[in-house]
């Protein structure tokens, strides 16, 4: 597996639920697992399949944070010196030049993005435009209704 690029807080989200998985969801699965066992007959038994799909997903996921925790590529924001230059984990002020809406988005891994927290994976059309960029820049971004022009009015490494 090649590295993950994550940002010290998307790593630490994702050590999260990989202690509550571990600690919390595998012994309540397997606790569902012998109640459903109590039940009897295991061939015609939904709550016993239930559980075990239940437990498939939990340990797929725990070997998944693994993987990508064992892979991972932490990038700390505060420790970033780019000269201004837009790179993972920046924090980036734009103003869409049609509209003159402003917004702010801070890249990151794709496991931590979202757009409602204002964070887009680093593969996104608008970071993959933005990356190497610098204040006073304008960037093109392709979206569904045409090309969208952004200014970039800051960057920030917070």
């Amino acid at each position: 597996m090649s590295s993950v690029p994550l940002t010290k807080h998307g790593a630490q989200l994702l050590k999260d639920e990989l202690h509550l998985l571990k600690t919390k969801e595998r012994s309540a699965v397997v606790a569902a697992i012998a109640e459903a066992r109590a039940h009897g007959d295991l061939s015609e038994n939904a709550d016993y399949d239930a559980a075990k799909e239940r437990q498939g997903f939990v340990e797929g996921r725990i070997a998944d944070l693994e993987g990508k925790l064992g892979a991972a590529l932490i990038v700390d924001p505060k420790t970033l010196d780019a000269d201004g230059r837009v790179v993972f984990a920046s924090t980036v002020d734009l103003e869409d030049l049609e509209s003159g809406d402003k917004v702010t988005y801070q890249i990151v891994g794709l496991d931590e993005a979202d757009i409602k927290d204002a964070k887009v994976s680093v593969t996104s059309p608008i970071a993959r435009a933005l990356i190497g960029k610098s204040a006073g820049d304008v960037v093109g971004v392709q979206a569904p209704s045409g090309i969208r022009e952004y200014e970039i009015l800051n960057v920030r490494y917070v």
